[in-house]
């Protein structure tokens, strides 16, 4: 793990020295210059760890400041986002046009940030011997809705597989990871078959996924790495031959169709208005490499550092 250094480091200790517990909260010096107050970030359970782990190291700059991150998936995080409940809204995939249209109705003036990369995971047990690799046909037999109460077993999708019952799980309808994998693999944002068991939390998911024989689903692949003990990624085959999900191919574009950029969403008026959400945005975005590697996700390009600066300067 990365150290992360911070500049005038002294000036900080100085800060965090007067930053007492008082009654269960904390009380800041009103004649020191440290910042006070709340950020409150929901949406996507994929992203949540990233803005917690720059919320982490946030605090050790700003002990005053409280970041809050829920996790009501992409969609429901947009929803509060933009009802005005929120500062910032954590999202797996980019504002749908309606989505901007109801922040629009509502006075909600946005800038989206990349903060990261991730590798959308298709995943099964860890003791599972017999998959190493699925096609995006593979997964569409599986996933489309027409596979509903018809394909039920592995051998059904390849007859070199054991006759297994499948147990499938995923995220639920309001997650972003949902809408980028059923429009990825079965071609329609949405379109999937429903008798399998969603859940808006990836511990949930690797749980159930872990615990069953014939168990396979799909999150985020830093949950696989945090859980290797448990569940393992497949190879995917998007067409060019089977490709694992690592940093070096979701970053070279390689890991096809499922690598994809990660986003936060910023209330501009939060930003304009709140010093400490100011504060807690701008760090965020100049640390995002230290961030990503404390959440185990997947850092920046230098090509895409660049254009998480250029949106954060039309925030300045």
């Amino acid at each position: 793990m990365k150290t992360l250094k911070f500049a005038g480091l002294a000036s900080t200790l100085a800060i965090s020295a007067l930053v007492l517990s008082a009654c269960g909260g904390q009380t800041v010096d009103p004649n020191s210059d440290a910042l006070a107050g709340a950020v409150v970030a929901d949406g996507s359970s994929t992203v949540a760890p990233l803005t917690e782990a720059a919320a982490d190291l946030f605090r050790d700059v700003e002990a005053g400041v409280n970041v809050t991150v829920a996790t009501s998936g992409t969609g429901g995080g947009f929803e509060k986002f933009c009802a005005g409940e929120t500062d910032l809204s954590n999202a797996s995939r980019g504002i749908k046009d309606e989505e901007a249209a109801i922040c629009a109705e509502n006075g909600i003036e946005f800038t989206e940030i990349i903060v990261a990369n991730d590798g959308l995971a298709v995943v099964v047990p860890a003791g599972n011997d017999f998959v190493q690799c699925l096609t995006v046909e593979q997964l569409n037999t599986i996933w489309g809705p027409e596979a509903e109460g018809t394909i039920t077993s592995w051998n059904q999708v390849d007859p070199s597989f054991p006759d297994v019952e499948l147990a499938l799980f995923g995220p639920g309808t309001d997650s972003g990871t949902f809408d980028y994998f059923t429009k990825e693999i079965n071609g329609e944002e949405g379109a999937i078959r429903t008798d399998y068991s969603p859940s808006e939390d990836d511990n949930v998911l690797v749980q159930g996924i872990a615990g069953a024989e014939g168990g396979l689903g799909f999150f985020g692949l830093s949950y696989v790495t945090e859980n290797a003990d448990l569940i393992r990624a497949v190879a995917v085959d998007g067409g060019n031959g089977c490709v694992d999900a690592s940093e070096a191919t979701v970053q070279d574009g390689s890991y096809t169709p499922l690598g994809r950029p990660l986003y936060v969403y910023v209330n501009n008026a939060s930003y304009a208005e709140k010093p400490q959400v100011k504060s807690f945005v701008d760090f965020y975005i100049e640390n995002q490499a230290e961030v990503a590697a404390l959440a185990l996700y997947i850092g920046l390009t230098d090509e895409q550092v660049a254009v998480a600066k250029d949106e954060l300067a039309t925030l300045g």
